[in-house]
């Protein structure tokens, strides 16, 4: 896009890195030019690899003073400001709210990215949330932990993409995770001076995407995923299926997400939430008030029609249709999987010796591929080593079954050419 700046009208995106790159040009088709803010000098180069600059009239880079680019934003005047990728969602609340737009906040805005104020914040409204403790130090995680083992899991207390993500069964493991943890840069380019420790949820997991405005929630997509246990890793995602869009289930999780947000003062914008479904009923693991990462909007336009992305730019430049259709549901024209590949090994890729195999799915829609032939591939550990994502995409539901299953055994030995 290469305009004069002010032209037309204007929405400020900050850091519209992964899936969000692909808001500017929805915006645009809308008729709105979009303004780039840059919430960190430096932001973590699994995020700034998929900004688009040419998609936005201009950047501004945010050094830490709040008033200095609320300034230089205000020359914009624009009419709307979101975040889009997690890192950007504290500095969006900020800004939002001093220029007067449509906003969540910052009173609540902590609890919107630590994941320890966030589960309290959820239970202090009267929301079921998993048992937790916030520790600085060994010694009060390990009087919580107790004399009798029991899986817990220990995480950041900032981070994204499941960085430091630790399953622990014994004392011996959490002092371990705990000591690998502190002192660690996360993901999101943050020191971690503390860890949070849960309860190990049991249940499968689900994810419940979401665009709100003013309160009113829309689930856009729901999708149930699915876990191994692979290089090291309990819980490891190996893929996601999209759910249709009513059923116990759904009712069970969209009553509970849509309490999570109400509680987490998510009025405003795209939410992304992961709840897992436990024999007492749904518990968080985390919210993000964004969308959804990991282009899972973009399979999800494919199979129905739209997304998370298009009701997120309808919220903000054409809330009169947002509030005609929020309370429908989505129809499901063609199901769809995103299969999550896993490398066993670290080192230079050769190639893909069996891809044919693959792309010969008959349900097989595309492929993202994260690492090339010439790259170095890493052993799938969390979701920054994944050196690909499959998406399947078919009228028949069980077809996609088929080729996940399919796609899952030729994800093994044979697969990778890594010297």
């Amino acid at each position: 896009m290469s305009r004069t700046p002010n032209s037309r009208p204007v929405v400020a995106i900050v850091d519209a890195y992964s899936t969000a790159s692909h808001l500017a040009p929805l915006f645009d088709a809308q008729g709105y030019d979009c303004l780039h803010v840059q919430s960190l000098p430096s932001p973590p180069a699994i995020f700034s690899a998929s900004f688009r600059a040419q998609d936005f009239i201009a950047t501004i880079l945010h050094e830490g003073d709040v008033a200095k680019t609320q300034a230089a934003i205000e020359q914009y005047a624009p009419v709307a400001l979101l975040a889009g990728a997690e890192i950007g969602v504290e500095l969006a609340d900020t800004l939002s709210e001093a220029l007067g737009l449509r906003t969540n906040g910052t009173e609540l805005s902590s609890a919107r990215r630590d994941k320890f104020r966030m589960v309290e914040t959820v239970k202090a409204a009267g929301v079921p949330a998993a048992d937790q403790i916030l520790a600085t130090d060994l010694d009060t995680l390990l009087k919580w932990y107790g004399d009798v083992p029991r899986r817990v899991v220990l995480k950041p207390v900032s981070s994204a993409l499941n960085d430091g993500v630790s399953f622990c069964d014994s004392a011996d493991e959490v002092r371990a995770a705990f000591e690998n943890l502190m002192g660690m840069e996360s993901a999101v380019g943050q020191r971690n001076d503390a860890v949070v420790a849960q309860e190990y949820l049991v249940g499968a997991e689900y994810y419940v995407n979401t665009v709100s405005l003013d309160g009113k929630h829309y689930v856009c997509d729901l999708w149930k995923t699915q876990h191994l246990g692979v290089n090291g890793v309990r819980d490891l995602l190996g893929g996601s299926q999209l759910m249709v869009r009513e059923g116990p289930e759904q009712a069970a999780l969209v009553a509970y997400a849509g309490a999570v947000l109400d509680a987490l003062g998510v009025r405003n914008g795209p939410a992304h939430t992961e709840v897992k479904l436990t024999p007492q009923g749904p518990r968080l693991i985390e919210t993000g008030a964004r969308v959804c990462g990991a282009m899972l909007p973009v399979l999800t336009r494919a199979a129905i029609g739209e997304s998370q992305l298009e009701w997120t730019v309808a919220a903000y430049v054409d809330p009169q249709s947002f509030l005609s259709r929020w309370k429908t549901g989505y129809e499901v024209a063609r199901h769809a999987v995103c299969v999550n590949m896993i490398s066993g090994n670290s080192g230079k890729l050769l190639g893909y010796p069996r891809m044919d195999e693959l792309q010969q799915l008959e349900s097989y829609h595309d492929v993202l591929l994260k690492v090339h032939a010439g790259d170095e591939i890493r052993r799938t550990v969390n979701d920054m080593t994944y050196p690909m994502l499959v998406h399947l995409l078919h009228e028949v539901e069980g077809v996609v079954t088929h080729d996940y299953m399919t796609a899952r055994y030729l994800d093994g030995e044979g697969f990778y050419d890594v010297v």
